[in-house]
């Protein structure tokens, strides 16, 4: 199958994290037994643009490891942050679900930010061109979601305390 760049790099960096991969060869190999059509001079490029390097391993081998956190890339939650800020217009909950408004072609951003920071309230994101669903774990009201994101984003949910998106305040 043809994947885009980054679903084979993700593909790349899952293989890399439980597979001990010791030649871009044999990369190539365990891609392809996944149906991933992917050329060693692909492989190098996705190794550099993931800033994948060889580690030695407990017995001297040597294989590919990806940075736990770079230090020219920001902690994934500094990160979510810096891009729930910029690309948030909008954030509304419903049950366990979120769903969070960005411009038009960033809802994809915001998804990766939110995927990246491994938040414990989070149990996934689908991203359309300018809205993210996001699914607040079980534990987790989406209300109480919605608050946190928006808040990391420096705006607030839609939904006031009751639910309903009005003015409470009895002045019509």
């Amino acid at each position: 199958m043809k994947l885009t760049k980054t679903q084979r790099q993700h593909r790349v960096a899952q293989l890399l994290e439980r597979e001990a991969v010791a030649s871009q060869a044999e990369l190539v190999r365990l891609l392809g037994e996944q149906g991933v059509e992917a050329t060693q001079v692909t492989v190098s490029r996705d190794l550099e643009e993931l800033g994948a390097v060889k580690v030695r391993r407990a017995g001297g081998a040597l294989v590919y490891a990806l940075p736990e956190a770079p230090k020219e890339r920001p902690a994934p939650e500094v990160h979510l942050r810096r891009v729930l800020g910029e690309w948030v217009a909008e954030v509304d909950s419903s049950s366990n679900l979120v769903v969070v408004r960005t411009p038009p072609g960033c809802a994809h951003v915001v998804a990766s930010a939110i995927d990246r920071a491994g938040m414990d309230e989070v149990l996934g994101t689908v991203a359309g061109d300018d809205t993210v669903l996001v699914v607040a774990a079980v534990q987790v009201a989406g209300e109480d979601l919605a608050r946190k994101l928006a808040v990391m984003a420096g705006r607030e949910p839609q939904r006031d305390a009751d639910g309903d998106g009005g003015d409470d305040s009895g002045v019509g």
